[in-house]
């Protein structure tokens, strides 16, 4: 292929939009990548000025920045540090990134202007502000329902004040870094959504066990009002590592936080696990748990009961009403398998290999709220333990995700 055929292909099959402008700011080519952001056919186009492309309130002054650029010509990004906006054809405006390049032909100058729509990215960004605000909403609520706990169960009120205490503490704390990371705004988004992932179900159990309080009124249902108590203290507990978890991410990532292995009781475990998230489950949705051979095991109680929260809340949400999620657990003598089964909307074979990645969410899951973190999470949760997870889906059948860990001190 002579080499005007390999460029004239590049020029057609670019994914950037691509316009080429003569000295005087007229379009003379333009790819059919800009065509599509534009709404433009190229005859629509080729012979304009550029300004046809500038959004109203922007086109006065833009042929001054144009002619100033063609004095002093050079290779550069522009917007940087701003929005920048296209106009599409019927006057809507698209935010876009250009980047500006030229080249001298017969003593003619022609500048080359690389487009990309990122109307994605910013819906992206916008979802996850709105994220963190659901999150304040959810936080503002429980402080609203401790408030009535201290009027209806006033003898129980200082624990779990004590306890909520040291959330505010910790949210705090968080706040004050993120504070000093406003400038980097794309790990400050992350942090947002992996907070929101994984608050949900913690908090959940707060507001319900909180609600449930003030229904046990009678002298002889103190026992029943301990055991919501307790619920609500573990929570936030879990609550207060997950955050101190997020507090050290550069910790994790450079490797320097270490397992903590104990002596525990999966099926203990598994057992008090399920039983918490019963309060997610939709309508009709239920439980089978299975767990056999010897359940003890010495691993991190609080990595392996996050795992586990984290696959059954997925469970529950990719699952319609009265569907089965089956847990199950099987233990030899130098690993345990632990794995979680729905029987949802399964994931596409195309979708698979991405899904261990951070913010990734697969092509049928974009209608169904989430981060696209919670089995980013998970696999760096089993690598910490040294162990490893699996995937087995099929679309519209349902989805069994195992880890598997070594049961052992090592």
């Amino acid at each position: 292929m002579p080499d005007h055929a390999h460029m004239t292909s590049l020029f057609e099959n670019a994914t950037e939009g691509i316009i080429l402008t003569n000295g005087t700011g007229t379009i003379v080519l333009v790819n059919p990548a800009a065509e599509k952001i534009f709404g433009y056919t190229g005859e629509e186009l080729i012979g304009k000025p550029i300004e046809i492309l500038v959004p109203d309130k922007f086109g006065p002054h833009h042929h001054q920045l144009r002619e100033g650029f063609y004095n002093k010509p050079s290779n550069r990004v522009m917007g940087q540090g701003r929005d920048l906006n296209g106009r599409k054809k019927g006057g809507a405006d698209i935010p876009v990134e250009v980047s500006l390049s030229h080249y001298n032909r017969e003593g003619e100058l022609f500048v080359i202007a690389f487009i990309v729509d990122i109307t994605q990215r910013k819906e992206i960004e916008k979802s996850m502000l709105q994220q963190k605000a659901e999150l304040e909403k959810i936080t503002a609520k429980m402080r609203q329902l401790n408030a009535e706990l201290e009027v209806k169960v006033e003898e129980r009120t200082l624990i779990l004040k004590e306890a909520l205490q040291k959330l505010e503490q910790s949210q705090e704390e968080l706040s004050e870094a993120l504070d000093k990371e406003r400038q980097l705004n794309e790990i400050k988004s992350r942090f947002v959504s992996m907070a929101s992932h994984e608050f949900r179900t913690p908090l959940t159990t707060v507001l319900s066990s909180a609600s449930l309080l003030s229904k046990y009124t009678a002298s002889g249902e103190q026992e029943k009002r301990d055991k919501h108590i307790q619920r609500i203290k573990n929570s936030v507990n879990n609550l207060n590592d997950i955050l101190e978890d997020f507090l050290s991410f550069g910790k994790l990532n450079e490797g320097k936080v270490e397992k903590k292995l104990e002596k525990v009781n999966l099926k203990d475990i598994l057992g008090d696990t399920v039983d918490e998230m019963k309060t997610l489950l939709k309508k009709k949705q239920y439980f089978e748990l299975d767990c056999s051979g010897d359940c003890e095991a010495a691993t991190d109680k609080k990595l392996f009961r996050n795992i586990l929260i984290n696959l059954i809340s997925n469970a529950i949400k990719f699952s319609e009403e009265g569907k089965k999620i089956t847990v199950k657990a099987r233990v030899t003598t130098e690993e345990a398998a632990i794995s979680v089964t729905d029987e949802g909307i399964g994931i596409a074979a195309e979708d698979q290999q991405h899904l261990f990645t951070s913010f990734y969410r697969a092509a049928n899951a974009t209608n169904i709220q989430g981060t696209g973190l919670g089995l980013h999470i998970v696999k760096r949760y089993a690598d910490l333990l040294g162990g490893k997870v699996t995937l087995q889906s099929e679309l519209n059948k349902g989805t069994t995700i195992t880890f598997r860990i070594p049961i052992n001190e090592k």
